[in-house]
Parts: C-alpha cells; sequence; structure tokens
C-alpha cells in the first residue's frame, strides 16, 4: 500500500465478510520458521526511490546515513526499500546512475549498521496497482523486461550476502485472475534462483497482498528461502480516514477503535465492529498458509493516517504488535519519514507513542 493508491472498497467489504464468515477456522498458534534471514521490526523507506519527483540534490538530501543511524538507534532490525522502475530506468532499460548510486549508499549503510533489507520492486511501468490497464498480465515482452530487470538488479545488489538482503520482486500485485500472478510469480522466482539460488525471496499474495487472497496463492514448491509477506489496512475507515485519494475524501464522520467503527452509521458497513478478535481472524488466511509451508510470515506493510483520531490509532497499533508477537510475525510500518503516515517528520522529529509501540516499549 502507499499513500497514493485508489483502493477498491467493494473488494474490502468482501474481504472482511469473507474473512468474517461463520466458516471461518480460528487462528491457530503459529510455527515459527527457522531462517538464516530473521526479521522482527522494520520500517518503509517510501517516497525516496519510489512515489516521488524529487530528483538530484532533493533527492539525496530526503534520507542519509543519519536516517538509518536514528532507525537503528530505536530498535528496528530491517528496512523495506521500495523502488520504482521509473527511477531507476529509462524506457530503455538503461540504468540511471544517480539513483543506482543512492541505493548503493542506503544498503551499505544499513550493511554498516547491522540492519537487514528488503529491496521491494514497488511500481513497474507495465503495473500500477492503481490503474486499470496493467499490460504486464497480457504482454509477454513485458513480462520478460520484469525479468530483465531483475536481472539487472540481482547484478548489481548480489556484493551483499544473502544474509542481509532479501528482494520482494513485486510490490501489490493486482490481477484480474489469481492464476495469473501465480505463473508470473514461478517464472520470475525460477529466473531469479538461475541468478542467486540462496537468495531470499518475498512474495505475496494477488490483489494488493491482501490476507483475505492468500489461499489463492502458490509458493514455489522445495524453496524454503522465502518469506511470505501480506498487507494490512482494515478497517479502512480509520486507517485511511478522510484520504484524498480514496472514497473517503468526503468523510464527514467520527470513526473510532476498537469497536463499531463509525458513530451514527449510515450503512450495514459502517456499523461493522473491529477489535483485537476480529483483526486476528482477518489475518487467519496468511497465518495458516505459512505454518503448512514452515515458513517466515511478514507484515510488510501497515499502518494509520496522521488525521486519524490519535488515541484510536495508537489502540489499533497496539493491538496490530500484539498479534504480531503473538504469532512471531515479523512487520514493517508504512512508513518512516514521508507522506501523511510518517513516524518522524522530515527534521527526525519523532511521534513518540507510535515509535514506542512499535519497538515494543510500550
Amino acid at each position: 500500500m502507499n499513500t497514493v493508491k485508489v483502493v477498491s472498497f467493494l473488494f474490502l467489504v468482501t474481504l472482511f465478510v469473507s474473512c468474517n464468515s461463520n466458516t471461518e477456522t480460528s487462528v491457530a498458534t503459529t510455527v515459527v520458521a527457522k531462517t538464516d534471514f530473521p526479521l522482527h521490526r522494520g520500517t518503509n523507506i517510501a517516497h525516496w526511490l519510489s512515489q516521488s519527483e524529487a530528483r538530484g540534490e532533493e533527492r539525496k538530501n530526503f534520507f542519509t546515513q543519519k536516517d538509518i543511524a536514528f532507525i537503528d538507534s530505536i530498535g528496528f532490525d530491517h528496512i523495506r526499500l521500495p523502488i520504482d522502475e521509473q527511477q531507476m530506468w529509462d524506457e530503455k532499460g538503461t540504468r540511471n546512475e544517480d539513483a543506482f548510486a543512492l541505493l548503493n549508499d542506503a544498503i551499505g549503510w544499513c550493511s554498516e549498521a547491522g540492519l537487514r533489507v528488503i529491496l521491494d520492486l514497488h511500481i513497474l511501468r507495465s503495473h500500477h496497482f492503481n490503474e486499470g490497464v496493467k499490460p504486464l498480465w497480457t504482454d509477454v515482452k513485458e513480462q520478460d523486461k520484469f525479468i530483465g530487470l531483475w536481472k539487472d538488479l540481482s547484478s548489481f545488489v548480489k556484493k551483499w550476502p544473502d544474509s542481509m538482503l532479501a528482494y520482494e520482486f513485486m510490490n501489490e500485485p493486482v490481477a484480474d485472475d489469481a492464476e495469473q500472478w501465480n505463473v508470473l510469480l514461478k517464472r520470475v522466482a525460477d529466473s531469479i534462483r538461475s541468478w542467486e539460488p540462496a537468495r531470499m525471496l518475498v512474495i505475496g499474495s494477488n490483489r494488493w497482498q491482501q490476507a483475505g487472497t492468500f489461499d489463492q496463492l502458490k509458493i514455489p514448491a522445495n524453496d524454503k528461502n522465502i518469506i511470505l509477506s501480506f498487507h494490512f489496512y482494515e478497517p479502512f475507515y480509520l486507517t485511511h480516514f478522510q484520504a484524498g485519494w480514496t472514497d473517503l475524501k468526503d468523510f464527514k464522520g467520527e470513526v473510532h477503535y476498537p469497536g463499531q467503527i463509525v458513530s451514527n452509521p449510515k450503512d450495514e458497513k459502517e456499523r461493522r465492529i473491529y477489535t483485537i478478535d476480529t483483526l486476528e481472524k482477518m489475518m487467519a488466511k496468511p497465518i495458516k498458509l505459512a505454518d503448512s509451508l514452515h515458513l517466515q510470515l511478514y507484515c510488510g506493510e501497515f499502518g494509520v493516517i496522521e488525521k486519524a483520531p490519535v488515541a484510536d490509532k495508537l489502540r489499533w497499533y497496539k493491538d496490530m504488535v500484539t498479534i504480531f508477537d503473538r504469532h512471531k510475525i515479523a512487520y514493517a510500518n508504512w512508513n518512516f519519514k514521508s507522506g501523511s503516515f510518517g513516524i518522524v517528520d522530515r527534521n527526525l522529529k519523532p511521534d513518540t507513542a507510535m515509535i514506542a509501540i512499535l519497538t515494543g516499549r510500550n
């Protein structure tokens, strides 16, 4: 997810209903997967090499080694680093050397600080989760290009050890059919395995990596160097309260968590009740899949917009971290510095209450 996503409300409503139906099983105790890439707490470095118009000195100065030192000092053990095709390569696939230099710096800073990195190819020219037309799913040439980008990226970053750098080769796939994603992810994973047999791969499900679609996800067989990743922004009325890029931009009601999400509700979806048990039940599918495959589970994005009521927001974060810790789910909040979800401002002034929860100090 990202601060520019237009989310389909109908899909989210369907997801909620399906995850809370009478046929939903209880959430099982999580089996902790052994891994050479252990993760616990992290943060997303959003709107730097992804979803940003800044270039030159402005981009260079937005994220520096000082930020990495801060992230390390508050107790995070990794970053998730989104990058976009448009920032990293021109339309002919030639590297934008200044962007690659920044990428090299960031991973190097993390290596020096002892932080792990999940390198996330966030947006492709052929695939943006907001766009109605996504050529990636229908054009084999675009799929070949996608794999070619990863081959070039791998050649640049493979100098860092498998134990500190992982590849999330696609963020939030949105295919018309889940099988389209299953076929493509196997092809990309097989390609990367031919270059880097032991690199950790981070893989999520179709339709924005929603927890509710994990039962449709097919993971390459006999590969234990995989981390399963889901994103979580429920209840949407809270996490995207009055967000200008969503259907809630003109919403004038009051929201609360836990309990009935909207005061003075106008329809059934505004009457829905959310508690820690509700959230945990909605994560049942990724927990079940990770347990069955003995793979590490990771929530690569979750967060609440700054416009939301503060007390309710903090209660939500507390419940989310409680669930993650209960099921040994690693996590990275969306996001670190930028946009309307950040835990610090541009001068590194922290949201101390939120950071305390995310780092297990509250």
